[in-house]
């Protein structure tokens, strides 16, 4: 009896004891019966009911234990995890040391770190674990991991689904243990570690989806086209989430320069334009700190000027007031102001504006210069010397300053290595000179180049591919152009009235300087600007040529070098523009 008792359930109703029950009318026998039988049946499913709320109570425990239980259900990792626009407070530890992905070594494994990031790419596998894919600026890529404990805590199924469908390109923070893989993972930049997430806050959430994604906008770019793009949603919605290192991503089609522009956060957070932007910043280091090394003064040109500074009509004019202003279009007369105001040697680094109708992949109506002016002791080569210097000296600086960089643009835009002369073996070319050779060893259609027009575009890159195959170099220069092929201050030669102390600077066949000996006597020089056919009394003229008339200006030369031009030839870039941080063409004046 006590023995049926403890096998029912709590609130089960108990069966009845043997002969308890009153006898019924046909008979004590068959009534007894009757109630064993009762008896048996009531306590089987007694039993059933039991096992059945037994095996209940189990699977509430194992669901409250994981956070996977009803909406009753405490997550115990809720602090963990959430979205600032939500109203979540970030919480990670004070003791945490923040960190940044290109710092991290051997001294961090098992210790945990705090590291601010974009989401590149987050996948969940299985209902307990998540990969994401973190990035720092640049190309700097980590796995994190997030494995939900069985106790519900640090990290919680609802975290892992959570943290898993976080937008790409999101801004997050996260605390996490640093450890390393069982293998390198070799779709991130720093493979030999990873980081096993307990912590990971929103702090600036993405749009589910982008107008350009990642990978589409590290993929290089072909068209330069103005006209808008008709987008294709089909395959815009397939590549939303593959992450750049992702083998799929190569059936990604190109962006248009112009979706790149409409898109420009995208744009520039591609590894490949960030490595573009590194190199960009070191070869005006180079410039800065070679010509600095040599006495070189520095100083800041206006960019706002009274006239044309060349006296043509590619000037941007603006009101200014009560009259009229212009962008100037060369900071060349302020050089030779700092030349006569009493330096010897001096540079700049600046805007530089030109109002050309031009939309070709060499020029934009807004550029950064490097310019550089100089006195002149004894010969003009003299300039040109010591700007083969400086560009040789940038050019050794960038392969020793960025081989990663370049190894990630060549990786987009696949470029033949930059070939330089042997020291001692500078390639320098008469424009007559350079005018034979093509005639002698260029391609047909150049068989009758005269030698006293200036070049076409067509000319100078055939003549680069000729001295390429001839002298092994891609870089060189051009000096003695004629006459009616320079502006009204170059000065003529001495020995052939009919050719300039002027010269040109080339990489790949493509120019990137023009430069010169300048007339510093005012005489000779007022003589030049008639002969040009330029009123010497007109506006901005008038002013230039009083400079040289209030004290005695000594010799000089320079030459202005276009830094865009620069570091699209070296990286072999189809387009100026992908080397300039917001391009201004003819059609484009935003970003």
């Amino acid at each position: 009896m006590a023995e049926k008792e403890e096998s029912n359930p709590a609130g089960a109703p108990p069966a009845p004891e043997s002969g308890s029950a009153p006898a019924a009318e046909g008979g004590e026998e068959g009534a007894a019966t009757t109630s064993k039988k009762a008896a048996k049946k009531a306590e089987a499913k007694a039993k059933k009911e039991a096992e059945k709320a037994r095996k209940a109570a189990e699977r509430a425990a194992a669901a409250a234990a994981s956070g996977q239980g009803g909406g009753a259900t405490e997550d115990l990792a809720k602090d963990n995890y959430g979205n600032v626009r939500e109203g979540k407070k970030v919480q990670v530890s004070s003791e945490a040391a923040e960190i940044s992905l290109k710092s991290l070594d051997e001294s961090h494994v098992g210790k945990t770190v705090v590291l601010r990031a974009w989401i590149q790419n987050a996948r969940q596998q299985g209902a307990k674990m998540a990969f994401v894919e973190l990035r720092e600026e640049g190309a700097w890529t980590i796995q994190g991991v997030l494995t939900a404990s069985a106790e519900g805590a640090p990290v919680s199924r609802p975290m892992v689904k959570w943290v898993a469908g976080i937008s790409p390109e999101s801004f997050v923070v996260v605390e996490a243990t640093v450890q390393k893989p069982l293998e390198p993972v070799k779709s991130c930049r720093v493979a030999q570690y990873e980081l096993h997430v307990t912590k990971c806050f929103v702090l600036a959430a993405a749009p589910t989806v982008l107008g350009m994604t990642l990978a589409a906008s590290n993929r290089a770019v072909t068209n330069f086209s103005d006209e808008e793009p008709q987008p294709d949603k089909s395959v815009e919605a397939a590549v939303e989430k593959l992450s750049v290192a992702d083998p799929a991503a190569t059936a990604i089609p190109a962006a248009s320069m112009l979706t790149h522009l409409n898109n420009i956060v995208m744009h520039k957070r591609s590894p490949v334009q960030q490595a573009i932007a590194d190199i960009r910043a070191e070869v005006k280091d180079l410039f800065r700190t070679y010509l600095k090394s040599h006495g070189f003064k520095e100083f800041e040109p206006p960019c706002l000027i009274g006239a044309a500074s060349e006296g043509g009509a590619n000037v941007f004019r603006l009101p200014y007031f009560d009259r009229e202003a212009c962008l100037a279009q060369s900071p060349q007369f302020y050089k030779q102001m700092e030349i006569a105001g009493g330096r010897k040697r001096v540079f700049s680094i600046g805007p530089v504006f030109r109002a050309e109708l031009s939309n070709t992949p060499r020029h934009m109506t807004e550029f950064t210069g490097l310019d550089m002016e100089m006195e002149i002791k004894e010969d003009y080569r003299e300039v040109i010397f010591m700007l083969e210097g400086a560009l040789l000296h940038i050019f050794r600086g960038i392969k020793e300053r960025c081989p990663t960089e370049l190894e990630l643009v060549r990786s987009v835009y696949p470029c033949e290595e930059f070939l330089l002369p042997e020291d001692g073996k500078e390639v320098r070319l008469t424009f007559a000179e350079a005018q034979k050779l093509l005639r002698e060893e260029g391609p047909e259609e150049f068989r009758n180049v005269p030698d006293d027009e200036d070049m076409s575009t067509p000319q100078e890159k055939a003549l680069g591919a000729v001295i390429r195959k001839k002298f092994g170099t891609d870089f060189y220069v051009i000096d003695r152009f004629p006459e009616g092929a320079r502006p009204f201050y170059a000065k003529l030669s001495d020995e052939d009235p009919k050719v300039t102390n002027a010269y040109d600077f080339f990489m790949r066949g493509q120019e990137i300087l023009s430069g010169g000996q300048r007339i510093h006597d005012p005489e000779e020089l007022e003589a030049r600007i008639r002969q040009k056919g330029i009123d010497p009394a007109s506006p901005g003229i008038k002013e230039y040529v009083d400079v040289f008339r209030q004290a005695g200006c000594p010799a000089h030369g320079g030459g202005g070098i276009g830094l865009d031009r620069v570091v699209a030839w070296y990286l072999n870039l189809p387009s100026v523009q992908l080397a300039a941080f917001y391009p201004r063409t003819p059609k484009r004046l935003l970003p």
